[in-house]
């Protein structure tokens, strides 16, 4: 089932927010908020995660219908991305170096921003890309 597409639009704001956060801070504990939020994302789905159940219990109700969905696999495996350098990003602040951490951890923030404010997922893109590398000719 197709999921409306403003909702992973709305999960990457808060991303963006809680990441930038993190990086200003160099909080492991924030960062491990939104490791969290990705492993949630990338199990069950972005409906499945904190920021999907947010926009689905506060924000849709209040918006008119969806004029657009999505399939739900390329979100679902841009949280998965997500989740890898948010957890390295951890490690880094974590248990060093804290390059590994800042550098992780900037690169989360820098796509979570390309999709909160242009529309432009990095991961659904690396996603429609793989696919189309293993697609079978006809």
């Amino acid at each position: 089932m197709d999921i409306d597409a403003r909702g992973p639009r709305f999960g990457a704001a808060l991303t963006t927010v809680v990441l930038a956060v993190a990086l200003i801070s160099r909080s492991p504990w924030i960062l491990a908020w939104q490791t969290l939020a990705f492993a949630l994302g990338a199990a069950g789905g972005v409906h499945r995660s904190p920021y999907g159940w947010v926009f689905r219990t506060l924000v849709r109700p209040r918006l008119g219908p969806p004029a657009e969905f999505e399939p739900p696999e390329p979100p679902r495996f841009a949280q998965a991305v997500g989740l890898v350098f948010a957890g390295l990003g951890l490690v880094g602040f974590a248990l060093g170096p804290a390059w590994l951490g800042l550098a992780a951890t900037g690169l989360a923030l820098a796509a979570a921003f390309l999709n909160a404010a242009f529309g432009y997922c990095l991961g659904c893109e690396m996603f429609l890309f793989m696919r189309r590398l293993t697609a079978r000719p006809e």
